[in-house]
């Protein structure tokens, strides 16, 4: 029953974080136009360690140990580098409707890394509501005439592949490292490299960006950098990474919602009728069995 109860928790947490990781891309869509590819994409970590940087020291946290470190530079890399530089580049051109479908594919990488470094084995049936979901999307995709790859879309894909990874690990370490220290160490890892470049792309004209601009920066650096990925990984380390990443699937259609909301985007009832499909995947999902097994580091 305790752990029943747990892994309700965590998928409550892991919705959460979704929620907030749907306000990303507008978020970006909006930062960006103002600010740059590398001050939206790498500045908000440098803000967001300012954060991180108090709290350990309140705190009073221990540095993890060399093994730890391992794990915390493939997070660094995916949730603190490659996710935010790539998204913030795609953003300039694509819309956030277009972003959010390619993103969508998410819980398959996150669900296909987790076999390897999660030691997570997902069942048939979870892997049946993952097609059904990725079916759903594509579809979706393909309705709205998105067509051929541009090298932004390319971006985007390479990003849902390095999050993955990254959610994966993050997962897996926030069992013997803690969920929001997992965050809070990546962030200090990475943004130390970030200064400079961040730095040389400031302007003057910047300060002088209109408060919705600031608004949703400040939300980047502050709610998706961080607070949303304390929630994300509580939620994976007590449900299990492959079932709650089941629950980004609702993600997509969240973004086109308040893209609508915030970006004057338009929203059909196609939308709402694939959106029924992705819930109805992700309920079949999240009562999927998964087994455990060794992961490949453990055996090593």
């Amino acid at each position: 029953m305790q752990k029943e109860t747990g892994e309700k928790f965590g998928l409550l947490l892991g919705l959460a974080g979704v929620i907030c990781f749907s306000l990303t891309l507008p978020s970006t869509s909006i930062a960006v136009e103002y600010f740059g590819t590398t001050v939206v994409g790498l500045g908000r970590t440098v803000v967001a360690a300012i954060l991180v940087a108090v709290v350990l020291i309140i705190r009073k946290e221990k540095l993890p140990s060399l093994q730890q470190f391992k794990s915390l530079f493939i997070v660094a890399f995916g949730v603190v580098l490659g996710f935010p530089l790539l998204t913030s580049w795609a953003m300039e051109s694509l819309p956030v409707s277009h972003g959010a479908v390619e993103l969508a594919l998410l819980p398959l990488a996150t669900a296909g890394f987790a076999m390897f470094r999660g030691g997570e084995i997902p069942s048939l049936k979870f892997w049946i509501s993952s097609v059904i979901g990725s079916l759903a999307v594509i579809i979706y995709a393909l309705h709205l005439g998105f067509g051929g790859l541009q090298f932004a879309d390319l971006a985007l894909l390479a990003s849902v592949l390095i999050l993955g990874l990254s959610y994966a690990e993050g997962g897996r370490l926030a069992k013997e490292l803690g969920s929001w220290q997992v965050i809070a160490w990546a962030i200090m890892i990475g943004a130390p490299f970030f200064i400079i470049p961040v730095g040389l792309n400031v302007t003057t004209e910047m300060f002088y960006a209109p408060i919705h601009a600031w608004v949703s920066f400040i939300y980047l650096a502050v709610v998706s950098q961080f607070l949303a990925y304390v929630a994300w990984y509580s939620g994976m380390a007590m449900g299990g990474i492959a079932r709650v990443s089941q629950i980004q699937y609702l993600q997509p259609f969240l973004m086109i919602l308040f893209a609508t909301v915030f970006l004057d985007e338009s929203i059909t009832f196609f939308t709402f009728v694939i959106a029924l499909i992705v819930v109805f995947s992700v309920i079949l999902g999240k009562n999927a069995p998964v087994s455990k097994k060794r992961s490949l580091l453990e055996k090593n």
